[in-house]
């Protein structure tokens, strides 16, 4: 039996060889979408793999997580040493990391979990350098920190590549497609917007992922690989910043100018990080206000932008946001002091907040 990559090696030898024309769209796109099936495959067992190895398993705390992402050697001990409490073990040799080391940054209210894990190389995708537990830890993050420093400025676009490749999307939006699957009546394709791909390709790639019966509604200017990622179901989106470190060695300083630009072991740029990452979090300061207490900000707690009133109940507790009938807010959003709302309006930073039994 063929391995996963002997099959996807024997479809493109078909597609090479498959002449590109009107005529043949939908055969390409129905081979190229059994390619990304064979790869959503190879994701769907990255964390199956034998044998008694270290755990990367680490449990989410906090207000979010924080992954650092970068070859090894790159400084993401010394930067994880210096965001946080973590006592992760720094040396001037790869894969110094061999687990995931955890830390916490409080910042504001919020407190940021961020996660050391091990050097990601080339082929990481493919379980290089444990390269699949790690991509693993990625795929959970609020946040991805990819870094490199100076001298390695090549390797973030192999890092965003194993990334991609592990169905991890950075940066990016999920794809605004409507599938709605039904028993029975065949596939209907539907759009408002002019599209480069036609319906029957639409179609035929929704077959290769098991969707024979439904409404498809694109609601964007669609590429295959889009449709792709919406047919899929493990596709993780998340936010990401980039990161050079080692910059007081830089010899020319406009080389990392597209980049955030820090020196982990000397602290320089590492306060604008932390800022950074606060901003690309979200985060939103409320305050709760206690019942015949004067609105006040004494009790901060930290939500994120879109997230409802009802969302601050439950991170309290699930009890307590059972047990509250009426909600009253103060200064930010409100019309007017202790003004009743819905309990689906959402926060604003620094709006004072009254649950009422």
């Amino acid at each position: 039996m063929q391995t996963i990559d002997e099959q996807i090696e024997a479809i493109q030898e078909v597609l090479r060889k498959t002449p590109h024309h009107k005529a043949t769209n939908r055969f390409i796109g129905a081979m190229r979408a059994k390619i990304a099936c064979l790869k959503d495959r190879q994701i769907e067992s990255s964390g199956k793999t034998s044998g008694g190895g270290v755990s990367f398993s680490v449990k989410k705390q906090g207000d979010a997580t924080v992954v650092l992402i970068g070859p090894p050697s790159s400084g993401k001990s010394t930067l994880i040493n210096r965001l946080t409490n973590a006592e992760s073990k720094v040396a001037p040799y790869a894969f110094t990391t061999v687990t995931v080391i955890p830390g916490m940054l409080k910042y504001k209210e919020a407190y940021i979990q961020i996660l050391d894990i091990p050097g990601l190389i080339e082929g990481a995708k493919e379980g290089k350098g444990r390269g699949r537990e790690v991509l693993s830890v990625a795929r959970g993050a609020d946040l991805l920190i990819i870094m490199t420093d100076i001298e390695r400025l090549d390797r973030m676009d192999k890092m965003v590549s194993e990334l991609e490749g592990a169905g991890i999307r950075i940066n990016q939006t999920r794809p605004n497609i409507i599938i709605d699957k039904k028993a029975e009546g065949g596939l209907e394709v539907q759009s408002n917007l002019k599209q480069d791909i036609d319906k029957e390709t639409v179609k035929e790639i929704a077959r290769e992922y098991g969707i024979k019966n439904g409404n498809i509604t694109l609601k964007e200017r669609v590429t295959e690989d889009r449709l792709f990622d919406a047919f899929s179901s493990n596709r993780v989106y998340v936010p990401s910043i980039f990161v050079i470190n080692k910059i007081d060695t830089a010899k020319n300083p406009h080389i990392y100018q597209n980049y955030i630009g820090i020196s982990a072991e000397k602290g320089l740029g590492v306060q604008h990080l932390i800022n950074v990452i606060w901003t690309t979090l979200k985060f939103v300061t409320v305050y709760l206000v206690k019942p015949n207490i004067e609105p006040d900000f004494s009790n901060p707690i930290v939500m994120k932008h879109g997230d409802a009133l009802k969302d601050v109940a439950k991170k309290i507790s699930a009890d307590f946001a059972e047990s509250k009938k009426l909600v009253k807010i103060w200064g930010a959003g409100a019309k007017f002091p202790g003004q009743e709302v819905s309990f689906e309006t959402k926060v604003i930073d620094e709006m004072q907040i009254r649950f009422i039994a």
